[in-house]
């Protein structure tokens, strides 16, 4: 077994803030309150973002009166140039008959000089108001530019009237609330947190820790217990759901977030609660075991180039345990499996069920009776 400790928490936490500055003027939940989304949790005193409202509406209705004065007056152009081309048609007519008269001899030449000049001058001033009509067109164009400003000015302000209600964004139970009616928040450089939100409690998790030595045995989907010290005599079940990347580094020991799955269906677990996790990362059916204080033993005098204990803690590895024979402590070679810290399996030996194999020396191992040790057998 992997063992390792964590923390238990929702799946789902959600942090609510607000997104405008103000006093907040009523509060709707606490601590435990179960919430449905969009249900109305606070309220921020909303006077201010009323009268900016109300300013932003007027605004927007001084930009639609400004477009009205500017299509008036390109109506006014527009009716300008009509008058204008009238007249240029009858300079025009004036000219044509001056120009036959003067070739008649009817009338002097001043007189058709002067028609002309009337022409001229008419066409000017046509050109003069048509000109004028660009610039109204492009009044106008500006007046309803403005307009867009202000009705985007009212609605950022309606948004932001709209943002002093204080609403559930999940359904869950309130776990955190860290205002009061009367308090101000100021929301600046980032939202102020005012409540915080666990999605479902009767589905949590724990976040273990654990070891980089570790680590490298689990996989998602593996089973894990845990129990909290609030009920130290009720196990938990569930399984790892993810595996996090991400190292953290305490005081230069490395460590890997492991998510276990738990299922509350009662709520006695509650969030923060510190667990106490065991994996199973191996096991074996019907074992053949033998106390891991056998492996240890060694008659004095005796020595292994490779420790017992060591070897114990490496599937497949040889290793050695001693028996008793004619009185004698006899040593039998075998090879080790896992290793559970209180008994190793034994995976090839002499060895069978029952055998009885040394673990140590009793305390009158010093009186030596008949010349042989009082040896305490398994």
């Amino acid at each position: 077994m992997v063992a390792a400790s964590g923390t238990l928490n929702a799946v789902t936490t959600v942090q609510v803030g607000s997104q405008i500055s103000g006093q907040v003027k009523e509060i709707y939940a606490d601590f435990n309150s179960a919430v449905k989304q969009d249900q109305v949790i606070a309220r921020i005193d909303p006077a201010t973002f009323e009268l900016r409202v109300n300013q932003a509406r007027a605004d927007l209705d001084a930009a639609h009166s400004a477009v009205a004065v500017a299509r008036s007056g390109l109506t006014a152009q527009h009716a300008e140039v009509g008058r204008v081309k009238v007249t240029l048609t009858d300079a025009l007519r004036d000219h044509e008959r001056k120009k036959s008269l003067v070739e008649k001899n009817y009338i002097s030449s001043a007189e058709l000089d002067r028609a002309r000049s009337l022409v001229d001058a008419t066409r000017e001033q046509l050109k003069a108001v048509e000109a004028q009509i660009h610039v109204s067109l492009a009044q106008v164009q500006s007046a309803l530019a403005a307009v867009k400003q202000r009705e985007s000015l009212l609605k950022q302000a309606q948004v932001d009237l709209e943002r002093t209600i204080i609403r559930a964004p999940v359904d869950g139970t309130v776990i955190l609330r860290n205002v009061d009616a009367g308090q101000t928040v100021a929301a600046s450089l980032q939202a102020p947190v005012l409540f915080t939100i666990a999605r479902d409690l009767r589905d949590m998790q724990v976040e273990a820790a654990i070891d980089e030595a570790d680590v490298g045995r689990l996989r998602a989907g593996q089973a894990a217990m845990f129990t909290v010290d609030a009920f130290p005599r009720r196990s938990f079940s569930g399984e790892i759901v993810q595996i996090r990347k991400s190292p953290v580094n305490v005081q230069n020991v490395i460590s890997y977030t492991v998510v276990i799955s738990a299922r509350n269906p009662d709520l006695s677990l509650l969030p923060g609660m510190t667990a106490n996790v065991r994996i199973v990362v191996e096991h074996r059916e019907n074992a053949l075991k033998v106390p891991n204080a056998a492996l240890r033993f060694r008659p004095a005098g005796t020595s292994d180039a490779k420790p017992a204990a060591a070897a114990a803690r490496q599937p497949g590895a040889a290793g050695r345990l001693w028996v008793l024979e004619a009185g004698q402590p006899k040593p039998v070679e075998v090879r080790l499996g896992l290793s559970d810290g209180t008994s190793t399996e034994l995976l090839d030996g002499p060895l069978s069920a029952g055998t009885q194999v040394i673990v140590g020396l009793s305390p009158a191992a010093a009186d030596k009776r008949d010349g042989l040790p009082r040896l305490r057998l398994f």
